[in-house]
């Protein structure tokens, strides 16, 4: 390792483009600061990975049983061990050194994926499966905890929304591109030969991560690294529930999350079900929904800079429901295309407004537990949600389905024009005297009031 690898969170000096004490590198463009660059192409380079293992591993194992069931037990498999580990992550995450966990994680990955066509070479065996993907999407949550806590200490409050969108638009575009290359390594080498370039671009992702530099943390950030897991897990639930923009975003978007997650499968349903199209017309749809995911990432921090956090995101959720409930009356594909980009924009904008008021509000070191405490609550239903919705569509048909989900998605932008979050404007509107304050470690119940952002 060279000695610029070699700095440490203790050395933030070290560098002309070493962020200031509250995490700011001033004014300077994201494309001109070196370590959000070289983290930005990392993270890029972990998604990629993700989305080679999303088509590698299940065509492994329909091409050793030929069975589907096998397939779905295998995906239910590493969601459940994602599922368990993201309830323990957010205190993992502030316990460590938030740099050598995101190195270590790509790194365990590129070894558990690496065996994966190791073994392979003398046949298969798929028990290995069924261990190395759990293990992996667990690894994986530590992964997507820790890269949201490391964004402020690179760009800084002022910065986060537009990092964020850049970071959210090249993992769409790494999501799309990802199993396109997945399916061609798969059919020109075979699929063991798809999961080999996975642990290689891991590999890839913690060599780029060992020359990014974060910002230092403050000496009483790891005060409570003698907590237990429970007591961490409480406290970051307890701050989401002081917070009273981020306690209604709570409850909102476990709601919409329990009526959107089957959102894919409805599209899928639909277009060849209904509409008697073949598998190249849906990839073409979810292709330009990709398109659509992109370019609401690149535009999100215009938009919030110009109508504030509140009206972006009551507004992208309500234009969410709108092509929700649209979908299912779709008769052409061009239509069901354009309603699909339409949906994914706007659900990234939420996403991504949602994420960054997360960070600029958290005390650095609650904010892997409330990130964990909030992606729990979130999605707790979320699974249920997509099974309801794809059974009544099959029963009851797309139609009805799609616009009674699009109009309750409407309904929980309207209700949010009557919380706090309608109030709640830009980072600038935050006195950071009231944002960095926290429930002290020990009193994991204990509330904390803080007035929601004003536009």
């Amino acid at each position: 390792m060279t000695q610029g690898a070699a700095r440490r969170e203790d050395e933030p000096g070290s560098c002309a483009d070493a962020p200031s004490g509250d995490g700011s590198r001033g004014t300077r463009p994201l494309w001109r600061q070196r370590d959000f660059g070289i983290f930005w192409a990392a993270q890029t380079l972990s998604v990629l990975g993700d989305s080679f293992a999303l088509i590698a591993l299940p065509l492994l194992v329909l091409e050793a049983t030929g069975s589907v069931a096998r397939m779905g037990l295998l995906t239910a498999v590493g969601g459940a061990a994602a599922v368990v580990a993201a309830v323990f992550a957010g205190a993992v995450v502030d316990r460590v050194d938030r740099r050598r966990l995101l190195i270590a994680c790509d790194l365990v990955r590129m070894v558990l994926y690496g065996l994966i066509p190791l073994v392979w070479l003398f046949g298969p065996q798929l028990w290995l499966l069924y261990v190395v993907l759990p293990l992996c999407e667990a690894v994986g949550m530590l992964f997507a905890v820790g890269y949201v806590t490391v964004v402020r200490a690179l760009v800084g409050t002022g910065q986060l929304t537009e990092a964020n969108g850049r970071l959210n638009a090249t993992a769409a575009a790494a999501g799309v591109l990802g199993p396109l290359c997945a399916g061609l390594v798969a059919a020109w080498s075979g699929p063991a030969a798809a999961v080999g370039v996975d642990a290689a671009s891991f590999g890839l992702s913690a060599t780029c991560l060992l020359f990014v530099r974060f910002r230092k943390r403050a000496p009483d950030d790891r005060q409570d690294r003698r907590t237990g897991l429970w007591q961490d897990l409480r406290t970051g639930i307890a701050f989401l529930h002081g917070h009273p923009v981020l306690r209604s975003l709570t409850v909102l978007l476990f709601g919409f999350s329990f009526l959107t997650l089957g959102l894919n499968d409805l599209v899928i349903y639909h277009l060849k079900h209904d509409l008697g199209h073949d598998d190249r017309t849906v990839g073409t749809v979810m292709a330009v929904g990709a398109l659509g995911a992109i370019t609401g990432a690149l535009l999100v921090a215009r938009v919030r800079r110009r109508l504030g956090f509140g009206p972006t995101w009551t507004g992208s959720v309500a234009v969410c429901g709108l092509a929700f409930a649209g979908l299912g009356w779709a008769r052409d594909v061009p239509v069901v295309a354009a309603l699909s980009a339409a949906f994914l924009a706007c659900a990234g904008m939420a996403g991504t407004c949602s994420m960054s008021l997360r960070q600029e509000v958290t005390p650095e070191h609650l904010l892997g537990r409330v990130t964990s405490a909030f992606w729990t609550l979130q999605y707790a239903a979320a699974p249920i949600g997509a099974a309801v919705l794809t059974w009544a569509a099959e029963e009851q048909g797309t139609t009805p389905v799609a616009l009674v989900a699009g109009a309750a998605c409407v309904a929980l932008a309207a209700t949010g024009l009557l919380t706090p979050i309608r109030g709640s404007g830009g980072p600038s509107a935050v006195d950071p005297a009231v944002v960095l304050q926290a429930p002290p470690p020990q009193h994991p119940r204990r509330q904390i009031r803080q007035q929601p952002q004003q536009g």
